[in-house]
């Protein structure tokens, strides 16, 4: 499913996902443009003494026609006036009294930018999918879409469960833990430009969890939920996901970290239950639910694997699932693993480049092996 379209601003677009293409309205260049300070004349007059016109600021248009003998001072992003085929650089001059001007180099370039030769008026420029990035930006603006039609934003809520999570501000007890996950999945829908909804820290209670779950699914299009998905005594969710009537297509993924990852949908709402651990939720995010969320927002770019050599040996000890490791590049474009305990060692991946995909059944790979790794 994707979502619907709206327009929006033009200065709200930002990492927002085009739902049109975009054609263009306007030639570029929409004349012929100057590509340096110099002199516009012809390309045959080279070398000669010619008689200086005018001098072309840009966006002033030339007064006068270039014929034989003459030349205009022209200045970069000026328009080139008719009869000139040649702008020679300033640097490539010799100046007679101020009104005389001669090429004194070797050879040189045209160096004119011509009419409609990056784009033509009504050529495509940008098509349906593309992430609005600073680039795509300027090119909406060079064709006047000032009102872009665009995928509207998930909404998306995020819940933390467990008695013994506090949030960061307060000092851990005997027991407890400062909720991470939370912050770190708020950040990561954040970062897909999602519209966020922050729910807070959820004890292990089964009325509460009900009620806040209830509350995010129908405040939200997507709920993400960190802990209470597996098999312990106080794992409500996935029996609370089935009592609001939602369908749950899997709650186990054969991957390590985030074994135990839930999936579930009533409609068009959507729920994604995540590990406890805040390396498995923080893998299940990148792996599962970013690319989930860009396929509501009609994203349509691939996701990025890189394939680089190993700079050392690894090794495992278990092969029976598909694992993620955190990695950085060092100076020969190699990859090193980090020292890594495991899926609550989120401090792993503090200076990790990305994670390189173990696939299941390889428990070792020797150094230089090509492996692939997803930046983060």
């Amino acid at each position: 499913m994707v979502l619907p379209a709206e327009q929006v601003a033009f200065n709200e677009a930002g990492g927002r996902v085009l739902a049109e293409d975009v054609y263009s309205d306007v030639n570029m260049p929409p004349f012929n443009k100057s590509a340096m300070d110099g002199y516009a004349c012809r390309k045959e007059d080279l070398g000669q003494w010619l008689e200086m016109l005018e001098i072309i600021p840009a966006g002033k248009p030339p007064k006068f026609e270039i014929k034989p003998g003459q030349c205009s001072k022209i200045m970069t992003g000026a328009a080139v006036p008719a009869g000139a085929d040649v702008v020679f650089m300033v640097e490539q001059s010799e100046v007679n009294a101020g009104k005389q001007v001669r090429f004194t180099g070797a050879k040189t370039n045209s160096n004119i930018c011509l009419l409609g030769e990056d784009v033509k008026t009504g050529d495509l420029v940008l098509k349906t999918g593309t992430v609005l990035k600073a680039q795509h930006m300027a090119m909406l603006a060079s064709v006047g879409c000032v009102s872009p039609s665009v995928y509207r934003k998930p909404s998306v809520g995020i819940i933390s469960t467990g008695s013994e999570l506090v949030e960061p501000n307060v000092f851990p007890q005997a027991s407890q833990i400062r909720n991470s996950n939370g912050h770190q999945m708020r950040m990561q829908a954040a970062s897909c430009h999602c519209a966020v909804n922050y729910y807070g820290i959820v004890p292990d209670d089964e009325d509460l969890t009900r009620d806040a779950i209830k509350k995010s699914v129908d405040e939200n299009d997507l709920t993400l939920i960190s802990g209470g998905v597996s098999v312990g005594d106080f794992d409500y969710v996935p029996a609370i996901i089935e009592q609001l009537g939602f369908e749950i297509l899997f709650n186990k993924i054969a991957v390590k970290p985030g074994k135990h990852t839930t999936f579930a949908f009533n409609g068009n709402k959507y729920i994604i239950g995540l590990p406890g651990n805040p390396v498995s939720s923080f893998i299940q995010f990148e792996i599962f639910a970013k690319p989930f969320l860009r396929q509501l927002m009609g994203y349509s770019a691939p996701e990025v694997n890189l394939p680089l050599p190993l700079a050392t040996d690894y090794q495992r000890r278990k092969a029976d699932r598909e694992e993620f490791i955190p990695v950085k590049i060092n100076d020969q474009n190699e990859v090193e693993t980090i020292r890594y305990h495991g899926s609550a060692h989120i401090h792993a991946y503090h200076e990790a480049f990305g994670f390189m995909v173990i696939p299941e059944g390889t428990s070792s790979i020797p150094k230089g092996t090509t492996v692939y790794v997803r930046p983060l």
